[in-house]
């Protein structure tokens, strides 16, 4: 998979950690955010992109996992509505 939006959320279609954050991302795409949802346990291609974005010096490991491709920052695992939002803002 290529893609060519800024904010990925990689998720998994059973985890229960992602469909709480599902809610979270839904939210801020309505306030004008524009979060790609990236589903890597289903689908071979997203999941060589989430290897290939999950190899930083901190690595998640999982999902749901978040990146901003402009700032190079990523949030790990369940995360508040502010922590998402300040990462989805670059913050």
């Amino acid at each position: 998979m290529t893609t060519t939006k800024n904010l990925l959320f990689f998720y998994g279609l059973e985890c229960p950690h992602c469909q709480k954050m599902e809610k979270l991302v839904d939210t801020l795409n309505t306030e004008g955010f524009d979060i790609e949802k990236v589903e890597c346990w289903h689908n071979k291609g997203n999941e060589e992109l989430f290897v290939k974005m999950d190899c930083e010096d901190e690595p998640c490991g999982g999902v749901p996992f978040f990146v901003n491709q402009k700032t190079k920052k990523t949030a790990c695992g369940e995360v508040t509505y502010a922590e998402l939002k300040e990462w989805a803002e670059g913050k």
